[in-house]
């Protein structure tokens, strides 16, 4: 049974319906308070070898961010990027318009474990991630070792749609070096209980939709703005920004000295460095973000 729930969808002004709303989601304070008795309760033996400990962790911490009871969820609910109270619409140009709209129609795939083209994306992402591994299947225990809730990452996309496979994909092709650093965890000093690399991903792809507020028929906060410049210089501008997003939420998780139950704290830090980044005056094209360096 997965952890990942059915949100109903948002439509975008005057468009088509967007991504998932999470406002029926439970309070973050409840669950806050659920996940810490909890890890009071559990007292788990922590063996590095263990694939049961680690897919009982990995479930553990996917409930925790896109489940039934989400704390993401119920973060973004509480702080969404604030909007501009007196918007003034602004223009468009032909090609930035073009560029926008196509985004917002890539957030309103869902993954379809049936598509060919979809399975072999998932396909893809295996190969990338361990090139000298052979994938047993699309249906595997292999899939948890790069840090999906269960044998089957299909349940897993229910949370963000295709984009999220698509932005992990783009990650380890275009910045293969950055990616597998960050999904064997290679930098820094480690938690005992690190973040599980997969279902992490589909987290910030889902905090970046709202921190752009695509969902709106144009962007209505200075971030979201100012993105829709890059994409007008850069289509990969949105793909390009996650992989920055990816690596500055590692940088924060090794400053914080994170573990699990910190991730979203983290991500919350993570999305408030990228928004002043978004908000600087002198940002013409995404190569221009301070923390693209990372990558």
């Amino acid at each position: 049974m997965t952890l990942v729930p059915d949100c109903t969808l948002m439509r975008l002004r005057k468009r088509k319906r967007c991504f998932p709303s999470c406002s029926s989601l439970r309070k973050v304070d409840e669950d806050e308070i659920y996940w810490r008795r909890r890890k009071e309760d559990e007292e788990l033996e922590w063996t590095p070898n263990s694939t049961h400990l680690i897919s009982q962790f990995t479930q553990c911490f996917t409930n925790a961010m896109v489940g039934s009871r989400s704390w993401i969820g119920g973060l973004f609910h509480r702080t969404t990027t604030k909007r501009d109270d007196k918007f003034i619409d602004y223009p468009l140009s032909p090609i930035e318009e073009e560029r926008l709209q196509r985004l917002q129609e890539r957030l309103q795939v869902p993954y379809d474990e049936t598509r060919p083209d979809h399975q072999e994306s998932l396909r893809a992402l295996w190969h990338c991630s361990f090139p000298n591994v052979s994938l047993e299947g699309l249906i595997s225990d292999q899939w948890k070792d790069m840090g999906w809730q269960g044998p089957n990452p299909s349940t897993d996309f229910r949370g963000c749609g295709f984009i999220s496979l698509e932005n992990l994909l783009f990650f380890a092709r275009k910045y293969p070096e950055s990616f597998h650093k960050l999904l064997l965890k290679k930098d820094g000093k480690r938690a005992t209980w690190e973040y599980p690399f997969a279902v992490a991903g589909i987290n910030i792809s889902f905090m970046l939709i709202q921190m752009l507020d695509l969902c709106s028929e144009k962007p209505r906060c200075l971030p979201g703005m100012n993105f829709v410049k890059l994409l007008g210089e850069n289509e990969e501008a949105f793909d390009v920004l996650y992989c920055i997003a990816f690596e500055m939420m590692d940088a924060q998780w090794l400053a914080m000295h994170a573990s699990y139950m910190d991730f979203n704290d983290v991500l919350q830090a993570t999305r408030m460095q990228l928004e002043r980044e978004l908000s600087l005056e002198d940002i013409n094209k995404i190569q221009d973000l301070p923390a693209y360096n990372l990558l």
